[in-house]
């Protein structure tokens, strides 16, 4: 880990390879930034198709608790991109390879690359693809034994 790059307290704690007393955690959370997740919303820009995708994949990702208030507009962005990417691909489709078409398909293409880079590049931003997710840790919280004993107790 570079210096400056500090993993959050509650990752260190579920990797369980540091040893901090109660202080130094408390002292840690008290200084993490903490994004506010209860108020994400489609931003107005979206069309009602896209806010009820929106509000789809934001429940998706509330669950795995990965989303806040600060990731309303990247998840907008994707889920406009995608919407780029489908319609330039459905013309794509559409038009035929023929010399006078030529010109037109080649700048559906064009496009349709483009759309497909700007959705994926959002979709991994925001953990919607496998291997985001699979680099995604996200720390879960335990529950703290009554006693120092009750960790070794069977249930």
């Amino acid at each position: 880990m570079m210096a400056g790059k500090k993993q959050p307290i509650n990752l260190l704690l579920i990797k369980g390879n540091k040893h901090l007393t109660k202080e130094e955690i408390e002292s840690r959370k008290s200084g993490e930034v903490q994004a506010d997740s209860g108020h994400v919303e489609p931003p107005d820009y979206l069309s009602q198709p896209q806010k009820k995708q929106f509000a789809e994949i934001a429940d998706e990702l509330l669950k795995i608790e990965i989303i806040s208030n600060l990731d309303c507009n990247a998840l907008a962005n994707y889920i406009i991109a995608l919407d780029n990417y489908i319609r330039f691909s459905r013309l794509v489709k559409r038009t035929s390879a023929t010399a006078e078409n030529i010109a037109v398909l080649e700048k559906a293409v064009n496009m349709q690359d483009k759309a497909f880079k700007q959705c994926r590049a959002a979709a991994s931003d925001l953990g919607l693809t496998i291997s985001s997710r699979c680099k995604l840790v996200v720390p879960k919280k335990e529950e703290e034994p009554k006693s120092k004993w009750d960790k070794y107790k069977s249930g």
